[in-house]
C-alpha cells in the first residue's frame, strides 16, 4: 500500500459501490431511501460549540421537513400494524 505525499494529499472520488450479486434490490433500496429522504441534512442547526437549548418555529418547521419522509413512513407502518390483523380478524370470523 503507497501512501503517497502524506503532506499535500489527493483526493480522488468517493469509494465506488461494491460488485453486488443483486444489483435490483440495492437499485431498489437506493432509490427508496432517495424518495424517503430528499433534503440535505440541516447542518447550520447543529451547533457542537454551545449548548442550544430552546428552538424557534423555523428550526422545528426545518427539522420536521427533514424528517418527513420518515415520518410518513412510520405512519404507513403503524396504520399496516392495526388495520392487517383488524380485516384478517374481521375476515376469519364474519364468514358470511
Amino acid at each position: 500500500m503507497e501512501l503517497g505525499n502524506i503532506t499535500q494529499p489527493t483526493y480522488g472520488p468517493g469509494p465506488e459501490p461494491s460488485g453486488s450479486s443483486m444489483p435490483g434490490l440495492v437499485a431498489m433500496a437506493h432509490g427508496f431511501l432517495r424518495l424517503v429522504q430528499p433534503n440535505p441534512l440541516p447542518v447550520e442547526m447543529i451547533d457542537f460549540g454551545e449548548s442550544q437549548t430552546e428552538f424557534n418555529q423555523e428550526d422545528i418547521r426545518e427539522l420536521l421537513l427533514y424528517e418527513l419522509g420518515f415520518l410518513i413512513c412510520a405512519a404507513i407502518g403503524v396504520l399496516f400494524i392495526i388495520l392487517v390483523p383488524l380485516v384478517g380478524c374481521c375476515f376469519c370470523c364474519c364468514r358470511c
